[in-house]
């Protein structure tokens, strides 16, 4: 009786899935490679600028800069003021990322963890606030702020931030507490203690991964955001964010400006969310990944 094709001498059944995944992975490979480019060169093109005088920006774009001129960063941070720009965005980002990853955590624990009538509702409700335009809220939402007296104020653009980051919060952790194990909280309960202390000293703990990916994500929206600071806060000079400061040197650089001023200007910008991202890497990918292995 003959053999099957498959398992004939010399037969190699997956030769051919083989060379398609090698294909693929090439392919994979070489498009994450040209995407790291187009994300990395800009940024390394940025901070070269900041260290080359503004005739070297225009005469040698693409060169390196011939000596380390970090006078461009002096003026960036006392004559731009981006140094009071700087305190503000971290006054108002620091408060509304404790806010939004408190109430966010809380919750999605209660989403994820307890079975009540309209459970299921509460939740697309909050799946859907991510779908919103926010640019659609601003007409009204200006008024909403006017009618509390919180407009060119810190708690509120704390409490903007905050409901604008929740959707995606909530969403991200209800689906990581889902993937915790319900033993360790059922140990903690029949041991004698409450959902409130069991939330915080045994889910919370264990949900690290997640709260910091989502902490790294809501930092990044939060410090970058322009629209809702350009709307709800633009009456005191003084009280301006990174952002709006940064606008504003780009908008009066004209044709004259201090270029060199500006990069300086982006850059540091650029680092506190580069450097949050480099120490908590390991706990981006955790997070990330819980849901897959489970």
């Amino acid at each position: 009786m003959a053999a099957p094709e498959d398992s004939r001498p010399g037969k190699d059944p997956g030769r051919g899935m083989g060379t398609e995944g090698r294909v693929l992975n090439v392919f994979s490979h070489g498009v994450l490679v040209l995407w790291a480019l187009m994300v990395t060169l800009p940024l390394l093109w940025a901070v070269m600028s900041a260290f080359k005088t503004d005739r070297q920006i225009f005469t040698s774009p693409w060169a390196l800069p011939d000596g380390l001129h970090a006078g461009a960063w002096g003026r960036a941070w006392s004559q731009a003021h981006m140094s009071q720009y700087f305190l503000n965005s971290l006054v108002v980002v620091a408060g509304s990322l404790a806010g939004t990853m408190l109430l966010g955590s809380m919750a999605a624990y209660v989403l994820a963890r307890f079975t009540f009538p309209g459970n299921r509702f509460v939740y697309f409700l909050f799946v859907g606030g991510m779908s919103f335009p926010v640019i659609l809220a601003l007409v009204p939402l200006f008024f909403v702020m006017k009618n509390m007296q919180l407009l060119n104020t810190y708690p509120g653009l704390i409490l903007v931030y905050i409901a604008y980051s929740l959707p995606f919060t909530i969403f991200f952790l209800t689906g990581f507490f889902r993937t915790l194990p319900s033993s360790v909280a059922e140990a903690a309960l029949i041991d004698g203690a409450s959902h409130t202390r069991t939330f915080f000293q045994v889910m919370l703990p264990m949900a690290k991964p997640g709260l910091i990916s989502v902490g790294i994500f809501n930092f990044l929206g939060q410090w970058n955001q322009y629209l809702l600071p350009a709307v709800l806060n633009v009456g005191d000079e003084d009280r301006k964010l990174l952002p709006q400061g940064l606008v504003a040197l780009a908008v009066n650089q004209g044709y004259k400006g201090d270029w060199s001023g500006l990069f300086a200007g982006l850059v540091m910008a650029m680092l506190p969310v580069l450097a949050a991202y480099i120490v908590f890497q390991r706990q981006v990918q955790a997070g990330l990944t819980a849901g897959a292995l489970k």
